[in-house]
Protein backbone atom coordinates (compact mmCIF):
# COMPACT_ATOMS: atom_id res chain seq x y z
CA UNK A 1 0.00 0.00 0.00
CA UNK A 2 1.35 3.07 -1.10
CA UNK A 3 -0.76 7.13 -0.04
CA UNK A 4 -1.49 8.50 -3.10
CA UNK A 5 0.62 12.04 -4.79
CA UNK A 6 -2.66 13.47 -3.89
CA UNK A 7 -2.63 12.69 -0.45
CA UNK A 8 1.18 13.59 -0.02
CA UNK A 9 0.66 16.73 -1.82
CA UNK A 10 -2.55 17.89 0.02
CA UNK A 11 -1.15 17.00 3.01
CA UNK A 12 1.87 19.32 2.26
CA UNK A 13 -0.20 22.54 1.15
CA UNK A 14 -2.50 22.18 4.11
CA UNK A 15 0.45 22.52 5.92
CA UNK A 16 1.55 25.62 4.13
CA UNK A 17 -1.43 27.20 4.33
CA UNK A 18 -2.27 26.51 8.54
CA UNK A 19 1.28 27.80 9.06
CA UNK A 20 1.37 30.87 6.59
CA UNK A 21 -1.99 31.41 7.06
CA UNK A 22 -2.45 33.43 10.28
CA UNK A 23 -1.17 36.65 8.72
CA UNK A 24 -4.15 36.17 6.01
CA UNK A 25 -4.79 34.11 3.34
CA UNK A 26 -2.25 32.50 1.33
CA UNK A 27 -2.08 31.90 -2.44
CA UNK A 28 -1.79 28.92 -4.40
CA UNK A 29 1.04 30.48 -6.08
CA UNK A 30 3.24 31.00 -2.64
CA UNK A 31 2.11 27.11 -1.71
CA UNK A 32 3.11 25.98 -5.11
CA UNK A 33 6.60 27.98 -4.71
CA UNK A 34 7.35 27.09 -0.90
CA UNK A 35 6.29 23.05 -1.47
CA UNK A 36 7.72 22.44 -5.09
CA UNK A 37 4.27 21.56 -6.45
CA UNK A 38 2.80 22.33 -9.83
CA UNK A 39 0.18 25.56 -9.40
CA UNK A 40 -1.96 23.77 -11.20
CA UNK A 41 -1.76 20.62 -9.46
CA UNK A 42 -2.51 23.12 -6.27
CA UNK A 43 -5.89 24.06 -7.92
CA UNK A 44 -7.28 20.82 -8.34
CA UNK A 45 -6.13 20.07 -4.91
CA UNK A 46 -7.60 23.20 -3.49
CA UNK A 47 -11.07 23.02 -5.27
CA UNK A 48 -11.30 19.37 -3.27
CA UNK A 49 -10.45 20.83 -0.39
CA UNK A 50 -12.76 23.56 -0.42
CA UNK A 51 -15.59 21.43 -1.35
CA UNK A 52 -15.21 19.19 1.53
CA UNK A 53 -15.17 22.44 3.82
CA UNK A 54 -11.42 22.44 4.49
CA UNK A 55 -10.33 25.47 3.33
CA UNK A 56 -12.27 28.25 1.94
CA UNK A 57 -11.30 31.55 -0.75
CA UNK A 58 -10.75 34.87 0.29
CA UNK A 59 -11.20 36.91 -3.25
CA UNK A 60 -9.12 40.35 -3.83
CA UNK A 61 -5.67 41.61 -4.26
CA UNK A 62 -4.59 39.75 -1.26
CA UNK A 63 -6.93 36.98 -1.40
CA UNK A 64 -5.77 32.75 -1.33
CA UNK A 65 -6.72 30.80 0.50
CA UNK A 66 -7.25 30.03 4.40
CA UNK A 67 -8.63 26.84 6.60
CA UNK A 68 -12.45 26.71 7.35
CA UNK A 69 -11.50 25.40 10.97
CA UNK A 70 -8.67 25.66 13.46
CA UNK A 71 -5.77 23.22 12.35
CA UNK A 72 -6.11 21.87 15.98
CA UNK A 73 -9.76 20.69 14.96
CA UNK A 74 -8.61 18.77 11.39
CA UNK A 75 -7.58 15.59 11.78
CA UNK A 76 -4.79 13.82 9.50
CA UNK A 77 -7.27 11.12 8.99
CA UNK A 78 -9.86 13.33 7.77
CA UNK A 79 -7.90 14.86 5.18
CA UNK A 80 -6.65 11.35 3.62
CA UNK A 81 -10.06 9.87 3.18
CA UNK A 82 -11.26 13.56 1.65
CA UNK A 83 -8.37 13.02 -0.93
CA UNK A 84 -7.86 9.43 -1.13
CA UNK A 85 -11.48 7.96 -0.12
CA UNK A 86 -12.27 5.71 2.49
CA UNK A 87 -8.65 4.26 4.59
CA UNK A 88 -8.99 0.47 3.86
CA UNK A 89 -6.57 -2.01 3.61
CA UNK A 90 -8.45 -4.76 1.89
CA UNK A 91 -11.98 -4.37 0.22
CA UNK A 92 -13.70 -6.73 1.85
CA UNK A 93 -13.45 -5.11 5.41
CA UNK A 94 -16.37 -2.77 3.99
CA UNK A 95 -17.94 -5.07 0.97
CA UNK A 96 -17.60 -8.89 1.98
CA UNK A 97 -19.92 -9.37 -1.29
CA UNK A 98 -16.25 -8.84 -3.12
CA UNK A 99 -14.90 -12.34 -1.55
CA UNK A 100 -16.53 -15.58 -0.97
CA UNK A 101 -14.30 -16.25 2.58
CA UNK A 102 -14.93 -13.25 3.74
CA UNK A 103 -17.12 -14.39 6.37
CA UNK A 104 -14.15 -17.57 7.89
CA UNK A 105 -11.51 -15.83 6.98
CA UNK A 106 -8.69 -15.71 9.84
CA UNK A 107 -6.44 -13.03 8.02
CA UNK A 108 -9.24 -10.56 7.56
CA UNK A 109 -9.13 -10.32 11.23
CA UNK A 110 -5.78 -9.46 10.72
CA UNK A 111 -6.79 -6.87 7.97
CA UNK A 112 -9.36 -5.28 10.43
CA UNK A 113 -6.96 -4.91 13.26
CA UNK A 114 -4.18 -3.09 11.15
CA UNK A 115 -6.14 -1.01 9.38
CA UNK A 116 -8.04 0.48 12.39
CA UNK A 117 -4.48 0.59 13.72
CA UNK A 118 -3.40 2.57 10.60
CA UNK A 119 -6.78 4.73 10.89
CA UNK A 120 -6.39 5.26 15.02
CA UNK A 121 -2.58 7.00 14.27
CA UNK A 122 -3.67 8.86 11.36
CA UNK A 123 -6.84 10.03 13.76
CA UNK A 124 -4.55 10.52 16.46
CA UNK A 125 -2.69 13.64 14.40
CA UNK A 126 -4.17 16.92 13.43
CA UNK A 127 -2.78 19.66 10.88
CA UNK A 128 -1.75 21.69 14.31
CA UNK A 129 0.61 18.88 15.40
CA UNK A 130 1.89 18.22 11.67
CA UNK A 131 2.64 21.86 11.71
CA UNK A 132 4.41 21.87 14.79
CA UNK A 133 6.34 19.02 13.71
CA UNK A 134 7.83 20.56 10.80
CA UNK A 135 8.75 23.60 13.09
CA UNK A 136 10.40 21.78 15.12
CA UNK A 137 12.68 19.46 12.75
CA UNK A 138 13.33 22.98 10.86
CA UNK A 139 14.70 24.02 14.01
CA UNK A 140 16.78 20.92 14.67
CA UNK A 141 18.34 21.24 11.09
CA UNK A 142 18.77 24.46 11.53
CA UNK A 143 20.94 24.40 14.56
CA UNK A 144 22.12 20.89 12.66
CA UNK A 145 23.87 22.67 10.48
CA UNK A 146 24.97 26.08 12.30
CA UNK A 147 26.96 23.37 14.78
CA UNK A 148 28.18 21.98 11.51
CA UNK A 149 29.16 25.09 10.35
CA UNK A 150 31.12 25.85 12.96
CA UNK A 151 32.98 23.26 13.13
CA UNK A 152 34.57 23.44 9.69
CA UNK A 153 35.63 27.38 10.71
CA UNK A 154 37.60 25.80 13.99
Amino acid sequence: MKLSTRIRYGVRALMDIAEHGTAGPVSLKDVARRQGISEQYLEQLALLLKGAGLIRSIRGAHGGFVLSRQATEIRLSEIVEILGGPIKLVDCLYDQEVCTRADCCAVRDVWREANEAFRNVLAAVTLADLVERQRKKLDHLSKKRGIQSGNKRA
